[in-house]
């Protein structure tokens, strides 16, 4: 069998990294697997690209520009910004070669300008199966990437709580209307990474009627693995005397990231247990605002934007708890790396997060928007000796392997492909 990744880019991003290697794995199984992507920014085995990108193409450029100048009059919150697509822009990839041969067409992330509604509807129209992995909920809503509060998407979108004028047959409704008449003539099965994500899409009227099941994303544990910690932190610059506690994001000071929680969690065990706040440092990784660590009194080491995976490896091996406190979020690729090196994770009980960590075990479930909760998680993390961190990693492996779920995606294919 053929099949064909469809992304927008090959880096950048949590659904890159999932489809790389989703595309990886399969390869590896010895199945012919294609990425077919609108910006190129790595050289990955079997990869096609339908230009220079972005930032190299003016034409792309151009599309991702009207797709935003159409959103931003009526966007609600500018620290949302990314949070609404339209596809109103995009470019035709059916004559593509890679996906005239493909078998299987299996889509990913497609947003900012990469395939408009009217392509992922001439994608529909070659009859062939379509696999759709969500990376979000975009797929089954009117516009927004995580829906927070909202389900309107369970009836029909309207009133969307993310565009400033809350009427009825607005932007979010006129993009899940065209949403449900693509859908109702293909041939597509959805995978999601996580039950949660699954019971949102089975929920939908969009997707309600559509095959959907669940296949966690892949991880290579041979190179996510563990190391020597005192040797890490040597060659990173960190002390090796203290606690440390790793956050990391693409965008820091996302609202959805839930930053808020983790200063509030160290505030309280800063007050509360003086002895070892005082040996507690905290690293972070990800886009940071100039002078944003000036209003901690506790020590920042700053990592910013990590494009070396080998580092980032080394950060979790340096790290005695990584800390994810989001508010919202689907089968996070951070969550698993840091297990696969056996660091524990402490997280909030909410989307797929409960899914990837075992309570007291392989890291800690916090109450949601509990801080108190988030202070106990990050205190009982900090003190799991090697034998503790060996058996993280232990499970781990037995849920995310490459070798696991490329045998899943496989017995897919070849269900859709004989039926």
């Amino acid at each position: 069998m053929k099949i064909v990744h469809i992304n927008k880019t090959d880096a950048g991003g949590g659904a890159a990294v999932a489809a790389l290697r989703i595309h990886r794995s399969l390869l590896r199984s010895g199945i012919d697997s294609h990425i077919l992507v609108q910006e190129q920014r790595r050289n990955e085995a079997n990869e096609h690209t339908l230009g220079k990108g972005m930032v190299y193409d003016s034409k792309n450029f151009y599309r991702f520009v009207k797709e935003r100048l159409t959103i931003l009059p009526q966007e609600r919150d500018s620290n949302m910004r990314y949070n609404f697509s339209i596809a109103n822009t995009g470019q035709s990839i059916v004559d593509a070669k890679v996906v005239q041969e493909a078998d299987i067409i299996h889509l990913h992330w497609i947003n900012q300008g990469f395939l408009s509604l009217e392509n992922l509807k001439e994608i529909f129209e070659l009859g062939k199966p379509i696999v759709w992995t969500l990376h979000d909920m975009w797929p089954f809503t009117g516009g927004c990437h995580y829906a927070g509060t909202c389900f309107e998407f369970n009836e029909h979108c309207g009133f969307c709580p993310f565009l400033k004028k809350k009427e009825k047959r607005d932007m979010s409704f006129e993009t899940y209307a065209k949403k449900r008449e693509i859908y109702a003539n293909g041939n597509l099965t959805v995978v999601t990474c996580s039950r949660w994500l699954a019971s949102m899409a089975k929920s939908s009227s969009l997707l309600k009627n559509t095959r959907v099941t669940t296949i966690p994303n892949p991880i290579d544990t041979k190179f996510y693995r563990p190391m020597d910690r005192e040797v890490c932190r040597e060659e990173l610059g960190l002390p090796q005397d203290k606690k440390l506690i790793l956050f990391g994001a693409a965008n820091i000071l996302d609202v959805r990231k839930g930053f808020r929680y983790l200063e509030e969690a160290l505030t309280i065990i800063q007050d509360n247990f003086p002895a070892i706040s005082d040996r507690i440092e905290l690293v972070v990784f990800g886009k940071l605002e100039k002078g944003w660590t000036n209003r901690f009194s506790f020590k920042i080491h700053t990592m910013d934007f990590i494009s070396d995976p080998m580092k980032l490896v080394k950060l979790y091996n340096a790290a005695d708890t990584f800390i994810l406190p989001s508010l919202q979020d689907n089968l996070p690729n951070t969550v698993v790396e840091s297990l696969c090196c056996g660091t524990p994770v402490v997280g909030f009980g909410i989307g797929g997060i409960p899914e990837m960590i075992t309570h007291m075990q392989t890291g800690f479930l916090a109450e949601v928007k509990n801080s108190l909760s988030l202070a106990n998680g990050i205190y009982n993390m900090l003190f799991f000796n090697q034998q503790q961190r060996d058996q993280v990693r232990e499970a781990a492996i037995a849920t995310f392997a490459e070798n696991i779920v490329s045998k899943q995606y496989i017995d897919l294919y070849n269900k859709l492909l004989n039926q």
